[in-house]
């Protein structure tokens, strides 16, 4: 973690050939990555599976400190929609779960045509809490969601706080407190813009504040289109106090 305890890192382990010189120049781009930004948010899981010992090989390559976030596969959330999929959960938790202690966080981001259905959610949910104790971050795009924070709450999932907000003020963390998970995609052009300094020099309070309440954080940069994610990840680092 930063100094002041953020888990800081970026959509992806990727590093742009201009951020070279700030890494460490030995071993994979994971492990080079990983000597200066302290966590990472895996995207790759959500497109395809991947096995325990890809898993177990990326836990080992970084240090005891270093945190992961793994996003739920698009199986579950877009292809089944949360409902009947007790058996891809768990096959994905078997996966991911060779991360070990390493394994801080999933996110689990709806698509935008996915309203709240309480009852699917409570079941969904409810059978993800059943085996996995950690960290849980649930990143909707649909308006109706603002109806769940109760569950949220109930559950100890967060919502994510993400920019630009697919809906107003959802720039701002909602659900269970105990986490804050922001999620940084590019503005105004979605995935490729970089965040100006005064910006980031913003964020950098926002992140200290929560702290200050006593929750955990993390804050993942998506704009990695152009590369944008490493700098500005960097730039928020100095800023936090490395």
């Amino acid at each position: 973690m930063t100094a002041d305890g953020v888990r800081l890192g970026c959509a992806g382990w990727s590093l742009p050939r201009e951020h070279w010189p700030a890494f460490g120049a030995q071993g994979t781009h994971l492990m080079r990555y990983a000597t200066r930004l302290p966590a990472v948010e895996i995207n790759t899981s959500f497109y395809r599976p991947h096995r325990p010992e890809t898993y177990r090989k990326w836990a080992d390559s970084v240090p005891a400190t270093f945190r992961f976030c793994v996003k739920v596969p698009k199986q579950i959330t877009h292809a089944a929609r949360l409902v009947d999929s007790e058996a891809l959960l768990e096959t994905f938790l078997a996966q991911c779960g060779a991360l070990g202690e390493r394994l801080d966080c999933l996110l689990v981001q709806l698509p935008p045509s996915l309203p709240y259905d309480a009852e699917v959610a409570r079941a969904f949910f409810g059978h993800l809490r059943a085996q996995y104790a950690g960290n849980i971050a649930l990143e909707p795009r649909h308006a109706s969601w603002q109806a769940a924070e109760t569950l949220l709450v109930e559950q100890r999932i967060a919502r994510v706080a993400a920019d630009p907000p697919p809906v107003a003020h959802w720039d701002e963390p909602g659900g269970w407190s105990g986490l804050r998970y922001y999620r940084l995609h590019g503005s105004p052009r979605l995935y490729f813009s970089a965040y100006e300094p005064a910006w980031l020099e913003a964020l950098a309070r926002r992140l200290e504040t929560a702290l200050a309440d006593g929750a955990q954080v993390w804050c993942i940069f998506d704009n990695t289109a152009g590369g944008a994610a490493t700098g500005n990840a960097l730039d928020l680092l100095e800023r936090m106090g490395e």
